[in-house]
């Protein structure tokens, strides 16, 4: 006969399972072992990063960084020393600022911008400038100091110290000054015109601020620089325009205004064509397929052709490519109302405001002076 099993007889096994466990003895003599270390107090608003020295002045000892950073370790050397404290890959945040951290005066406050500044295409990176390249990253120091740099870091000496900002954590130096660095080490003319239009189109400078930057680090003596800042001072905006500034140059065109923005006779904005030639009331519009994915995108620019032409404006459409492939095409057209728009009978109701002609470049800087809208 089976006995029903009750509630309160305590099951064998579990019997078993409930003796308690005995904590282990540490031996008289033995020492407690030894807590993890803390890291520095300024890595939170270092991005989880620090230096050797900054390590070494918490207390940590070398021997604790050395076993700590090794592979598989809860930290990582990310530049000579320089150490990531954390397990994941670095962000390009923090690689940037190890790279300002690694050209930093040991004894300066690193995040001060006084002794080390991002600069070039890392910097111009950080501000959302997709063309800008990341590495080498240029880091400026005050001369006559001369850190050595590493693949990833390119240090370069100054004595004209600008002024410097933070952007995202980072010491960095202004918009303007670090795509004047970035052109003098420049070796793609397309990229440098990509960078260059791509940065005062977004609104981090002024062409003329770009343009006087330029000229006082001496670097319109270089064709490549000088034309893309012409480009700049021209009105132009993007490479595609830039292009195409170059097949009306070719084709013998008389010279549009770019990006001129265009009025109603009442003062309403109209719109800002990417090339106008006034006189002749024509446009020119470069419509790129970057901006145009989603349904809206594509009828906003077609109702911005239905207003120009509505104001008696007649307009060239093309795309990037059709600028770079078969440019004559292009400007065949252009020619071509360019001519019928000669005698029209009835003008444009549009009308330009604030432009006016600036002195491009001087003869001292290699070149005649040149005249151009902005």
């Amino acid at each position: 006969m089976i006995t029903p099993h009750t509630p309160t007889d305590p099951h064998p096994y579990t019997a078993q399972a409930r003796k308690p466990v005995q904590p282990r003895r540490r031996p008289p003599n033995a020492s407690a072992p030894a807590p993890a270390p803390a890291p520095a107090p300024c890595f939170r608003r270092q991005l989880r990063l620090a230096t050797r020295r900054q390590l070494t002045a918490s207390g940590i000892p070398a021997g604790t960084i050395a076993s700590r950073s090794r592979p598989g370790g809860p930290w990582q050397r990310l530049l000579p020393r320089v150490y990531l404290l954390q397990t994941g890959p670095p962000d390009h945040r923090q690689r940037a600022l190890g790279a300002v951290l690694h050209a930093a005066d040991p004894a300066s406050d690193p995040l001060s911008g006084d002794t080390a500044a991002l600069t070039g295409g890392a910097a111009l990176s950080l501000l959302g400038i997709p063309e800008a390249p990341r590495t080498p990253a240029d880091v400026l120091v005050r001369s006559p100091r001369r850190p050595a740099g590493t693949p990833e870091v390119r240090t370069l000496p100054t004595a004209r110290w600008p002024q410097t900002i933070t952007v995202a954590g980072v010491p960095s130096t202004r918009p303007v000054r670090a795509a004047a660095d970035y052109a003098a080490r420049a070796t793609d003319p397309q990229q440098l015109r990509a960078v260059l239009a791509r940065v005062v189109q977004s609104g981090w400078c002024h062409p003329q601020d770009l343009h006087a930057e330029l000229r006082t680090a001496r670097l319109l003596r270089h064709p490549q620089v000088r034309a893309a800042a012409a480009e700049l001072l021209a009105g132009v905006r993007s490479p595609a325009e830039a292009q195409a500034r170059e097949a009306l140059t070719a084709a013998g065109l008389p010279p549009p205004l770019w990006n001129a923005r265009l009025y109603t006779a009442d003062g309403a904005f109209l719109a800002a064509p990417d090339a106008y030639w006034p006189d002749e009331g024509v446009a020119l519009e470069i419509d790129s397929a970057e901006y145009h994915y989603t349904r809206d995108a594509w009828q906003a620019t077609l109702r911005r052709r239905l207003r120009l032409e509505a104001h008696g404006i007649l307009v060239v459409s093309a795309t990037p490519s059709m600028v770079r492939d078969t440019p004559t095409q292009v400007t065949s057209a252009i020619r071509t109302l360019l001519t019928l728009a000669t005698p029209r009978p009835t003008p444009p109701t549009a009308a330009l405001r604030s432009h006016h002609q600036l002195l491009l470049f001087d003869r001292e800087e290699g070149g005649a002076p040149v005249q151009v809208a902005t």
